[in-house]
C-alpha cells in the first residue's frame, strides 16, 4: 500500500485519521468492492460531488506523467490515455453517486467496480474491460496514491479461429466494392495481409507502396514491432485505385488534407480512427448478409487461406506478427478436428493462387526477409 492508504487508521468507531474529508462512518457501502445487486447506495455527508472534477483532473495529470515516463510501447500508452479519460468522463456523469471516487480506497474500488459492469452491460469485450481496469488501477496508485483491487472480467479460452467461407468472403468482397473505393481497399487489405483493426489504422501512405507487378503493406504492430506483409493482385489493385482516389478528393478539400496528413484511410474530418475501420467493417458485413461482422474475423480468414494453401505454422506466425507459436497452432487444431469429423475444408494447392504471388514471398517469410 503506498502511504496515503496506509495513513488511514480506523480508530475503532469507523472513522479514519487523516481523511481529507474528515472523519465519518462509512454508510456508502457495506463491503470493499462496491454496492451489491438492490443495496441504496448513500452520499457520505460532507462530501461534494463537485470536487470529483478537480480529483481526476489531478489523477490524470499525474497519470500522464507516469506514462511519459514509461518504457510502455506507444500504442499501448494511447489505449491506457483513452480508458482514463472514459473512466473520467464516465465518473462525472456519476459524481452523486460516486463523490467518493478519489477520497479512499472503499470509494475508489465501490467507483471502478459500478463502471466495470457498465462496460460489460455495454458489450465491451473482457479483453477490453481487463485493460480499461489495468489503465485505471494505475490512474488510482499514481493520482492518489491508491492500490485497487478490482475483481477483473474473466477472459474466455479463445477457442477455434472463426474463418469466412469462401463464399461468405465473397460475398463480403462484393458489398465492399459496391462501397466505393476507400472500403474496398480497406476490406481487400485486411482479408489480403490479416492486419490487425489498429495496424490498418496507422497505415501510412508510404507503408503501401505498389507498383504494376508488387506491392507489399508495412504494418506497425504489437510492442513496436514492424513486419512486412506481401499483397495479392486484388488488394494490389484496389489499393492503388483508392490512392489515385485518396489524392483527387484531397486535392480539392485542402482542409481534409491537413486532417488527414500521410495517412491511408481519410474519415470525414481527417484521418480514419481505429473505431472507424471497425465501422466500415461491420457495415460492409451487414450489406453481405454477415451482421456483426468484425476486422478480426477477416484475419482469421487470412490466417486460414495460408494454412489450406500448405503454410507452416512458423510462416503463419511471422506473416501474422504472432509473438507466440501457440496463437498460431490454433488454425492448424481447427484443421485437425475438421479432418477427424470428415468435414473436407476447401483447399488451395498453391501458394502462387493464394498470394497472387510467387511462392517465395512466403517462403521469405519464415527467414523474416522478403525478395525484392
Amino acid at each position: 500500500m503506498t502511504a496515503t492508504a496506509d495513513n488511514k487508521i480506523n480508530n475503532g468507531a469507523g472513522a479514519e485519521i487523516g481523511n481529507p474529508v474528515g472523519d465519518h462512518v462509512d454508510n456508502r457501502v457495506a463491503e470493499r468492492g462496491g454496492p451489491g445487486v438492490g443495496t441504496v447506495v448513500a452520499i457520505r455527508p460532507g462530501l461534494d460531488p463537485g470536487s470529483v472534477t478537480a480529483a481526476g483532473q489531478a489523477a490524470l495529470a499525474a497519470f500522464a506523467a507516469h506514462l511519459d515516463r514509461c518504457a510502455l510501447a506507444a500504442n499501448t500508452v494511447t489505449a491506457y490515455r483513452r480508458q482514463a479519460i472514459a473512466y473520467r468522463d464516465w465518473l462525472l456523469a456519476h459524481a452523486a453517486e460516486h463523490a467518493d471516487a478519489f477520497v479512499d480506497l472503499v470509494g475508489a474500488e465501490a467507483a471502478v467496480t459500478a463502471w466495470r459492469r457498465h462496460l460489460l452491460a455495454g458489450g465491451a469485450s473482457p479483453a477490453t474491460v481487463n485493460q480499461a481496469l489495468a489503465a485505471v488501477t494505475l490512474l488510482y496508485e499514481h493520482g492518489p496514491g491508491l492500490r485497487l483491487a478490482v475483481k477483473r472480467a474473466r477472459v474466455p479460452k479463445p477457442g477455434a479461429p472463426d474463418a469466412l467461407t469462401r463464399a461468405q468472403e465473397n460475398a463480403v468482397r462484393r458489398a465492399a466494392d459496391r462501397r466505393g473505393p476507400r472500403d474496398a481497399a480497406l476490406i481487400a487489405l485486411l482479408l489480403g495481409a490479416g492486419a490487425r483493426t489498429e495496424e490498418t489504422q496507422r497505415l501510412t501512405v508510404a507503408d503501401v507502396p505498389i507498383t504494376a507487378r508488387s506491392g507489399t503493406a508495412r504494418l506497425h504492430g504489437k510492442g513496436d514491432e514492424v513486419r512486412t506483409v506481401p499483397l495479392p493482385i486484388p488488394a494490389r489493385e484496389r489499393l492503388a485505385a483508392w490512392l489515385l482516389a485518396r489524392a483527387d478528393l484531397l486535392a480539392t478539400r485542402p482542409t481534409l488534407a491537413e486532417a488527414t496528413g500521410e495517412g491511408l484511410w481519410t474519415g470525414q474530418r481527417g484521418r480514419l480512427s481505429v473505431d472507424g475501420v471497425t465501422d466500415v467493417v461491420r457495415a460492409t458485413g451487414k450489406a453481405a448478409g454477415l451482421p456483426g461482422l468484425r476486422p478480426h474475423r477477416l484475419r482469421h480468414t487470412y490466417a486460414t487461406r495460408l494454412r489450406e494453401a500448405g503454410a507452416d505454422h512458423a510462416q503463419i506466425q511471422a506473416l501474422l506478427g504472432h509473438a507466440s507459436i501457440e496463437t498460431t497452432a490454433r488454425y492448424f487444431r481447427k484443421a485437425q478436428e475438421l479432418h477427424q469429423t470428415s468435414e473436407k475444408p476447401q483447399v488451395v494447392r498453391s501458394g502462387r493462387q493464394l498470394l497472387g504471388l510467387p511462392e517465395p514471398w512466403v517462403l521469405a517469410a519464415r527467414a523474416g526477409s522478403l525478395p525484392d
